[in-house]
């Protein structure tokens, strides 16, 4: 079987050309390690019959198929989409680097088995030069034609274009510390609100925006002086020419972007509109789930959710318990297609300016979903994106079915803490009867309250080292060299935060059960913070005595039961979802009205 390469095209490419869907060979590849798994590069050495050439990356999206063995050697490639960029190199001057975006293979390297034609390395050859690119009829030029005047935000001289009148962009998965003269063609997806900071060093304000281009995605932020400069004047959506940026590892505790780099902003930076066509340039995209599916699925979950404001309340004030800091916090109800609302809570200045008079809306990308009292809620967090009234197909088919119905109807919630199985503080139960009505054997997890009575409290394995970022709680495995690593975020910390897991025999006049108790719940418990208490460790007399001191106290419990299944056999799963001590005047209260009822005398004390 003969295979035939687009002879000619790697010249014609790395002189600045374009070639349509060239055929090429890949004779080998090379690993280039990032900070983590999930940033290693391939560099890889194509063919196309004529020429070879080592100056071809692969997106790191497309790593899969490299690690799966699908572009092993031999492999013959439609290469689909690409990208080229300048890079800079002291002793070779600058290079033309392919970025390959997207592949078709045509031919397993298992079934070709060599290589073909006589390709001889690209820079003894001699032919990339821009004779190259006039012999190619299909060639237009990659660099990006500036006709139009433009507006430099900052007021700069527009240093980004070049004595020709285009300027030569690099891909945002190109950029790295060790270049300085790059600039990047981006959309900008989200940007946050303003926010301020204090600490010993001082105080200040910043804000940070995510970019994206076709070849990946990068966080940016502007501190002080570029904050004021540039936050009102950058708009979501819009696309621009962005250079002069200080390039530093990202902090993973607070993005979500895949990205090992992100960018701060600099007195010298430079930040222009770009006035040609920009449809090449990815926009914000959605992965919507319906709301009635929420409930499905676990706590901490990160999700896009789209709905029509139906409600909101009005702005509260709370304090922090870690930081003792002012938080100001609202939360409207939305609701969609399925006849289900939920409830998202918006936070700080979103919290402020928001306004749900006239009912809008509402697209959250990368919302937490929260577990309260048997219900469910949608967070934003630092990460998230709100867009109010976007102009995407599924924010219009939603405002036609709520206008046309959803507005007359009444929708079940999912955030709901009152009245039934999945209710707030109704459904009281004893533990006996909890278990002769069989809860938690069904499909759907049940909840109940109780009065019970802490009688065992086990102090073994109560407290694990956990991911230091706030949005992961996962357990972090000790490396011994002091790093610890965190399999869900895949990166290593140079600390920790203690997390409680407790387990706890519950008692009433009826019978006891063992319940688990996370985070907030086993606080209460105990009176300690999990912090407080790991740094007891050491003295394992305090350390025996706060669990001496929780037992036999009396709250009142909302509870989750659940079969589960561990090692191919069912158990029952029992945990507390709250705790609250126990108010006697409330607590009596509810007896007598029980009471009555049993006894047909009234409802009501």
């Amino acid at each position: 079987m003969s295979y035939q390469l687009s002879e000619g095209s790697l010249a014609v490419i790395l002189a600045g050309g374009n070639v349509e869907d060239p055929v090429m060979q890949i004779l080998g590849h090379k690993k280039i390690a990032g900070t983590s798994a999930s940033s290693d590069r391939f560099r890889l050495l194509v063919s196309d019959g004529k020429h070879l050439n080592s100056f071809a990356m692969l997106a790191t999206q497309l790593n899969d198929k490299v690690t799966s063995g699908e572009l092993c050697d031999f492999t013959v490639i439609q290469i689909t989409r690409y990208i080229t960029s300048m890079v800079s190199n002291a002793d070779r001057g600058d290079k033309r680097v392919m970025v390959i975006l997207g592949v078709k293979v045509l031919a397993m390297g298992t079934e070709v088995g060599f290589k073909i034609g006589d390709p001889k390395p690209l820079s003894e050859s001699g032919e990339a030069d821009k004779n190259a690119v006039k012999q190619q009829q299909t060639i237009r030029p990659i660099q990006h034609k500036l006709n139009q005047p433009m507006n430099n935000v900052n007021n700069a001289s527009s240093v980004l274009a070049s004595p020709g009148g285009s300027v030569h962009t690099h891909p945002i998965s190109s950029l790295s510390p060790y270049q300085n003269k790059w600039v990047i063609k981006a959309r900008v997806t989200s940007k946050s609100p303003v926010r301020t900071w204090a600490n010993a060093r001082g105080e200040g304000k910043l804000f940070s925006m995510d970019l994206v281009d076709e070849s990946g995605e990068i966080r940016a932020t502007a501190f002080k002086e570029q904050c004021d400069k540039f936050y009102d004047i950058i708009e979501v959506n819009s696309v621009y020419l962005i250079s002069r940026c200080i390039l530093k590892t990202a902090n993973k505790k607070f993005t979500n972007i895949k990205n090992d780099y992100e960018m701060t902003f600099t007195n010298d930076t430079q930040v222009i509109p770009c006035n040609e066509d920009t449809s090449d340039i990815p926009t914000l995209t959605f992965d919507f789930t319906p709301i009635n599916k929420l409930s499905e699925m676990d706590t901490n979950s990160i999700v896009d959710v789209i709905g029509v404001c139906k409600s909101s309340s009005d702005v509260q004030t709370l304090i922090s318990r870690n930081t003792n800091r002012e938080l100001r916090k609202r939360d409207i109800t939305v609701v969609d297609q399925t006849n289900t609302g939920v409830v998202l809570s918006l936070w700080g200045s979103q919290a402020e300016e928001f306004d749900g008079s006239l009912q809008p809306v509402i697209a959250v990308k990368n919302g937490r979903i929260n577990e309260f009292g048997g219900g469910r809620s949608v967070s934003l967090m630092q990460s998230s994106v709100l867009q109010i009234n976007p102009d995407i197909t599924e924010a219009h088919k939603l405002r036609g079915w709520f206008d046309n119905v959803g507005s007359t109807q009444e929708q079940e919630s999912i955030s709901t803490r009152t009245g039934g199985v999945g209710g707030g503080t109704s459904n009281w139960m004893t533990l006996k009867e909890a278990q002769e009505n069989q809860l938690g054997c069904g499909d759907k997890p049940d909840y109940f309250s109780c009065t019970g009575t802490l009688l065992i409290v086990r102090s073994e394995n109560s407290l694990y080292k956990a991911c230091p970022t706030p949005e992961c709680n996962k357990k972090v495995i000790d490396q011994n060299n002091g790093m610890y690593r965190c399999e869900k975020c895949n990166r290593e910390y140079p600390n920790f935060k203690f997390r409680l897991l407790l387990s706890v025999s519950l008692g009433d006049f009826t019978g006891n059960q063992w319940i688990t108790c996370f985070q907030d719940v086993a606080e209460t418990l105990l009176g300690i913070s999990a912090q407080e208490l790991g740094d007891l460790l050491n003295d394992a007399r305090e350390f025996q005595q706060v669990f001496v001191n929780a037992v036999f106290k009396t709250y009142v419990f909302r509870l989750r039961a659940k079969m589960e299944n561990y090692n191919d056999e069912n158990r029952l799963k029992v945990t507390a979802v709250e705790a609250k001590p126990l108010n006697l005047k409330e607590h009596n209260r509810r007896l007598i009205t029980e009471i009555k009822e049993m006894a047909g005398v009234g409802s009501s004390a």
